[in-house]
């Protein structure tokens, strides 16, 4: 950062001799404090940039807005009906509602959004969401020429749509930069079609990072850069010109900018972009379990000293179980990095190539095993057929309350009406006392508790055993496996 100048006005009448000496001492605090000031920043800091033209007239060239035209149904019958005479009567004629004269066939309807080109031969990204649904996609560059565009792919779960459009001449591109050494307190600067209002650009600081809203991939950059209705696709540009995010949706109790926007950060976006411009559909990696994140209770309950990776809940059929993860391993290691929780395990997952032999590092009884599994492909494994129910005899039911639950043995008759596997079995629980601990933790009437102490469930007696031990060995809590209809969890209730 640049040390502020100071202006010194010189006292009026005094003489020139005193001044000297006077100016001579100023100059060489100011020199000492800024060679102070220049110790202690970081030699990295970067000073506030004195205008942001230069990026802006940059980057523009290949920033896009984005207009979509939908086809839209006629309105269905049995709408409002206004008598004649209404004061609403001509609103409705004029617009072609219910009684009314106007038009009833469908409709056109249109739409806007920003993009950015990434290549000089037409690939453009933007979101889903700005195209998704739509009949026709037109393109608007910064020269005001306009081409259509072709659907190349989409990516949902990330909001990320590839578009296509030819063109005679090559087109003005950036590049994708490295979002994950943005830092917090960052310039940024975003472009885009705010409102509809045509090319903008308005610029702030990263807010945040590693932001999740609501997806299973989420990592967004959070900014105040000025993002509205109508920036969604746009870039979010580093100083060096460098896409380091998607500009994808905002906080705001008006629909507005109030200063808190969302960038889906470029390492993600770049990947999904890659497999839509090389296959025209995702391929993620599957391992194939259900997981939880390690709690601090979980932790105390299985004896761990911290409370980090990923814990295995279930290991359907699929590359999990062919390669040996049990349910109840604690996942510390993928592919050779650390697993510290759930969401950085899916998304390393998720990164990694379809069919990769790739070394899980699991956590077991207290010890440490080296599994290799050979990934398959999530969007194929989510689409495969469920597995029907098997009837296994009917067991004796028996009831009784262990830790604010009512317990029963699961019969064949509940499993059946709780469409579970024909392997499950596990204690019912029948009610809950809503003051207990294990209220408090979510558990509710018609959860399965199927383990305690990471051994299988099959009479009240199991359970009741699991709990003496767990005091025996000195520990606060114990470890349960609750099943709620297709998800299994986790849970530490106290047996103190």
């Amino acid at each position: 950062m640049k040390p502020r100048a100071i202006a010194i006005a010189r006292p009026v009448g005094q003489p020139q001799t005193a001044t000297r000496a006077v100016m001579g001492g100023v100059w060489a605090a100011m020199l000492g404090l800024a060679l102070a000031l220049g110790q202690a920043l970081p030699s990295d800091a970067r000073a506030a940039p004195e205008s942001f033209a230069d990026l802006a007239a940059q980057v523009s060239p290949s920033v896009v807005n984005i207009t979509t035209t939908t086809t839209v149904a006629a309105p269905a019958e049995g709408g409002p009906i206004v008598p004649e005479g209404s004061p609403f009567e001509d609103f409705f004629k004029e617009f072609g509602m219910p009684n009314g004269p106007g038009p009833r066939g469908p409709q056109r309807s249109n739409a806007l959004g920003s993009g950015f080109v990434i290549s000089e031969d037409g690939y453009i990204v933007t979101n889903n969401h700005v195209i998704e649904g739509a009949d026709e996609i037109s393109i608007e560059f910064f020269s005001g020429k306009t081409l259509d565009a072709e659907l190349v792919g989409t990516d949902p779960k990330t909001d990320i749509a590839l578009l296509k459009v030819k063109s005679d001449e090559p087109l003005a591109y950036v590049n994708f930069g490295n979002s994950d050494i943005a830092r917090v307190g960052d310039w940024v600067m975003a472009v885009g079609n705010p409102l509809g209002q045509g090319f903008s650009v308005s610029a702030g600081i990263i807010s945040a990072r590693n932001r999740e809203l609501s997806g299973t991939y989420d990592d967004f950059i959070q900014t105040d850069a000025a993002i509205n209705r109508g920036n969604s696709g746009g870039p979010l540009f580093n100083m060096d010109g460098e896409v380091i995010g998607v500009n994808t949706a905002i906080l705001s109790p008006n629909g507005g900018s109030i200063g808190i926007g969302f960038s889906m950060a470029s390492n993600v976006v770049a990947k999904v972009v890659g497999q839509l411009k090389d296959f025209g559909e995702t391929r993620r990696g599957w391992l194939g379990v259900r997981i939880q994140d390690v709690t601090p209770d979980v932790a105390e309950a299985m004896g761990l000293a911290a409370a980090s990776g990923a814990l295995v809940t279930d290991v359907p059929d699929g590359p999990g179980k062919d390669g040996g993860i049990l349910s109840g391993d604690i996942i510390t290691s993928f592919d050779g990095a650390e697993v510290k929780d759930t969401r950085e395990l899916v998304r390393r997952v998720a990164d990694a190539d379809v069919g990769k032999a790739v070394r899980v590092v699991v956590l077991r009884g207290g010890k440490s095993e080296t599994l290799l599994v050979t990934l398959g492909r999530r969007e194929t494994a989510e689409g495969g057929e469920t597995v029907p129910v098997v009837s296994k005899a009917d067991e004796a039911p028996a009831s009784k309350d262990v830790l604010g639950m009512t317990l029963s043995v699961l019969t064949e008759e509940q499993r059946g009406e709780m469409n579970l596997d024909a392997g499950v079995s596990g204690l019912v629980l029948t009610a809950i006392d809503e003051t207990s601990e294990a209220y408090e933790k979510g558990l509710r009437a018609g959860d399965v508790l199927t383990e305690a102490g990471q051994q299988k469930l099959t009479t009240i007696a199991d359970l009741e055993a699991r709990i003496a031990e767990a005091k025996e060995a000195g520990r606060k809590s114990l470890l349960l496996l609750i099943r709620r209809g297709a998800d299994p969890r986790f849970v530490a209730l106290s047996v103190e």
